[in-house]
């Protein structure tokens, strides 16, 4: 009996349509090239862009064909939301949908999948047994949050100057602009555990930071700058027993209290990297801000969730002007380094500094971790980052049901 042959796969990698662009890719031409030579059942395609961080010709001279559409892929690797009009009927898409947390903005891109019977794939969904997340640009939006930190207070403070991140081709040319920077005796408390984190304590260890316990931190003087890091036990206690248990925390968020406040009277620079969600206490509230004892200067939030852990951030910036300054009293958005005004950085595309970098890190890991079970067929993990499989929203997601059904319908 002949052996039968495996169907031939096409990924198609599309144009980012969102506005403005990004400047990342899921696989870099290094990899399709790697993918053409270990997987004779998988061929890759680029649709033509003129943002990307990789550009068509180097697409072109690792051997990976690039077209004006990707119509004729069976799975399109995107990094943000398509646009309405640019989504393909009865496509396999991974992106960053951002609707898990049936986020207004992408309501209407949800629905249109559903009705064009698309299989949307969720890169942020995307976990390891234990949990963890697979895929992500977490590292890099902490090295480049880190850094813009560091350099609003640099500019406030006329103490040092730092250039701006985008203008270097590589962390590795980033890493050199380091050499020889002195940095004040400044306290800064980096929040968080995940890859946001790592990236932000990368940076203070490169700068000549050194890590001291929360205790330390908050009692003693330093004639040399000093960071801490402060994970969930140390930001978070339950309101009646004042303890803290991770997983009690994560299912009953509403029952703690945040207990950050002391480290508001000590810090000069606040790198936030927590993960946020409605139901999760802040870090501090608005009266806190506004208190003569509230020291921090600058504020990176570098998970950029807009009224969040951090109240006193009021949206978005961007890539060409990440700082914005909040008045203490007024509350209201200033030019950045006044003197009643704490600075603020957060912007919600961060890796795009150091996008080939940052790329090559996520196709790396979704090579590594997923792509023989997305090119073989369904496995646990895809199935648990599936949102909508050929139209319909999957079970992990039922609870998306109002949020994407249209206005007046009665599914």
């Amino acid at each position: 009996m002949p052996r039968q042959t495996k169907a031939m796969i096409t990924i198609g990698l599309i144009k980012e349509g969102k506005v403005p662009a990004d400047n990342r890719v899921a696989l870099t031409p290094a990899q399709c090239k790697w993918i053409h030579k270990n997987s004779k059942e998988v061929k890759v395609i680029v649709q033509s862009s003129p943002h990307r961080c990789f550009s068509d010709k180097e697409y072109r001279m690792a051997g990976v064909e690039v077209k004006g559409d990707v119509n004729d892929a069976d799975i399109l690797f995107g990094i943000k939301e398509v646009p309405i009009n640019e989504l393909i009927a009865n496509k396999t898409y991974l992106i960053f949908s951002h609707t898990k947390k049936m986020q207004p903005h992408n309501r209407e891109m949800l629905q249109n999948m559903l009705q064009k019977k698309i299989t949307l794939i969720d890169y942020e969904c995307l976990e390891h047994e234990d949990g963890q997340r697979i895929l992500g640009f977490g590292f890099f939006a902490g090295i480049v949050g880190a850094h813009n930190g560091m350099m609003a207070y640099g500019q406030r403070t006329g103490k040092y100057n730092l250039q701006r991140v985008y203008i270097q081709n590589s962390f590795r040319q980033l890493i050199h602009t380091y050499f020889g920077m002195k940095v004040p005796n400044i306290k800064i408390a980096a929040t968080g555990s995940g890859r946001v984190a790592h990236g932000v304590l990368e940076i203070m260890n490169l700068m000549g930071m050194i890590e001291v316990e929360p205790d330390e931190y908050l009692d003693r003087t330093f004639s040399y700058p000093v960071f801490v890091q402060l994970k969930g036990a140390n930001l978070y206690e339950h309101k009646i027993s004042g303890t803290y248990n991770r997983e009690d925390f994560h299912n009953n968020p509403q029952d703690y209290k945040s207990k950050f406040l002391p480290y508001t009277k000590v810090t000069d620079i606040l790198m936030n990297g927590i993960y946020w969600d409605n139901d999760l206490p802040r870090l501090f509230e608005w009266e806190d801000f506004a208190a003569e004892d509230f020291n921090i200067k600058t504020i990176a939030d570098i998970t950029d969730d807009k009224g969040g852990s951090i109240p006193c951030n009021l949206g978005d910036a961007t890539i060409e002007t990440p700082i914005y300054g909040v008045d203490k009293l007024t509350r209201q958005k200033t030019l950045p380094y006044l003197q009643n005004s704490i600075d603020v950085m957060s912007v919600g595309n961060l890796p795009n500094e150091l996008p080939r970098d940052a790329s090559r890190y996520f196709g790396e890991q979704l090579i590594k971790y997923v792509f023989e079970d997305l090119v073989t067929g369904s496995s646990s993990i895809i199935e648990k980052a599936t949102i909508v499989k050929n139209g319909k929203l999957t079970e992990h997601f039922d609870y998306l049901k109002e949020y994407a059904a249209e206005v007046g319908s009665d599914k």
